[in-house]
């Protein structure tokens, strides 16, 4: 396919720069320990000082890749994939789970809310960062707020984005895998001090899975 036949159908998101698909055990937030097939999309302008996949920032990276073989490598899985980045929302991802639901897939998302939301949801996690907040609508969506601590502000940040979420929304502070010796116990206080909270952690580091 020609360069511009390419970048018109990553417009439309019939093609998208995909960095990698695995199957595997979830390790954050509400899903944790259920399998799911992950579908992890290139391009991120957030730009985490903590990310631990900075490689999917730059789309360029990640070749436009057909949503069909996609869809079908999904299918031979799992009942459940989860969209994920870099930050997925920077592409329309109508077409995708369009086709995922065809397919009788659950499909969920993870996600900074820092983009107009695109695509049906069968589950929104919301991960706000400071650097560039959610557009309302993220925060309207969110089955899940799930706020990462790297230190003690963050707290308040949580509270704060917190205020903004609907009230249905299941709230999750996790820390930050470099700093979750020395958060995890103030976590651990906080959620016991504010029970509308629950500590998540990245259990999939802890059984060194992907």
């Amino acid at each position: 396919m020609l360069a511009k036949e390419s970048q018109i159908a990553v417009e439309k998101g019939t093609m998208l720069p995909l960095m990698e698909e695995f199957y595997t055990i979830q390790g954050e937030g509400f899903h944790t320990g259920t399998a799911a097939y992950f579908i992890r999309i290139g391009g991120c302008d957030v730009g985490c000082h903590w990310c631990d996949v900075k490689e999917s920032w730059n789309a360029e990276l990640h070749p436009p890749t057909s949503i069909e073989p996609i869809a079908l490598n999904a299918q031979k899985y799992a009942d459940t994939v989860v969209i994920t980045g870099g930050e997925p929302l920077t592409w329309d991802m109508l077409p995708l789970t369009q086709l995922l639901h065809d397919k009788q897939l659950k499909v969920h998302i993870e996600t900074s809310g820092a983009y107009p939301i695109t695509g049906t949801w069968d589950w929104f996690c919301l991960s706000p960062k400071k650097n560039k907040l959610p557009v309302q609508e993220a925060y309207d969506r969110a089955d899940e707020l799930k706020v990462i601590i790297y230190n003690k502000h963050d707290f308040i940040f949580a509270e704060e984005q917190a205020s903004k979420t609907n009230p249905n929304a299941i709230l999750f502070l996790q820390p930050e895998w470099s700093k979750k010796d020395e958060m995890t116990p103030l976590i651990v206080d906080y959620v016991m001090n504010n029970p509308k909270w629950r500590v998540s952690l990245q259990t999939h580091k802890y059984l060194n899975i992907p």
